[in-house]
């Protein structure tokens, strides 16, 4: 498995192009914008896009489906949950305040459990509700993309329309922590390449210990 991350968008979201070393089939994970300079990358490694993930439905994160779908033909990929929330007519009002490109509705809906195969590799999802209420993280050892859920010394907020604090906590400490310890931490935002390990956020993470 070859991982290339970037960083894209007014709002710098960490954008992955995962791809199969021996197929060169592909998946982004992310597409916050700059979809040419995402595109460009796909070329030069004559990668074929078999999927457009969205770690969760928030404009930044999926505002380059559109375009990167009609341009490589990789079909879109959202929880079920993120799914219907981010269509209703209130939560699409108050996101539109960003000024992004809507996503056109996913092509492939997943739930906890399911897997994304693209060539000889293949992603587990794991539903990780609390920032949105369809979040997932993607986990394929020793790699885990953990979107908005969790940060390298940080979580994902959950202040907006459909989050919750309790969940998010939740979701990190059951769901994640309990990975193997040496598992790749892959965050949805780290300006600057940062990752870390699922063992280094149990242990450090200021958000994560006891009495937060």
């Amino acid at each position: 498995m070859h991982i290339h991350q970037m960083t894209v968008g007014m709002l710098q979201v960490c954008c992955y192009i995962v791809s199969c070393e021996e197929t060169k089939e592909a998946v982004i994970i992310d597409p916050g914008g700059e979809e040419d300079k995402i595109l460009t990358h796909c070329l030069k490694n004559s990668l074929r896009v078999r999927y457009l993930i969205a770690t969760h439905g928030h404009p930044d994160h999926v505002c380059g489906n559109a375009s990167l779908r009609e341009s490589t033909g990789g079909k879109i990929i959202m929880h079920a949950d993120d799914a219907v929330f981010f269509w209703q007519p209130q939560t699409q009002e108050y996101f539109s305040i960003l000024g992004l490109p809507e996503s056109p509705k996913p092509d492939r809906l997943v739930k906890d459990g399911d897997t994304i195969e693209f060539g000889r590799e293949q992603l587990r999802v794991i539903h990780t509700p609390g920032h949105t209420p369809g979040g997932i993280c993607l986990y394929s050892e020793p790699h885990c993309f953990t979107g908005d859920t969790l940060f390298v010394d940080g979580v994902g907020r959950s202040d907006f329309p459909g989050g919750s604090t309790h969940e998010l906590l939740q979701s990190i400490r059951t769901r994640l922590l309990t990975l193997p310890p040496e598992t790749i931490v892959w965050p949805g935002h780290g300006y600057g390449g940062l990752k870390s390990t699922i063992g280094e956020e149990a242990r450090a993470n200021p958000f994560l210990q006891e009495g937060f």
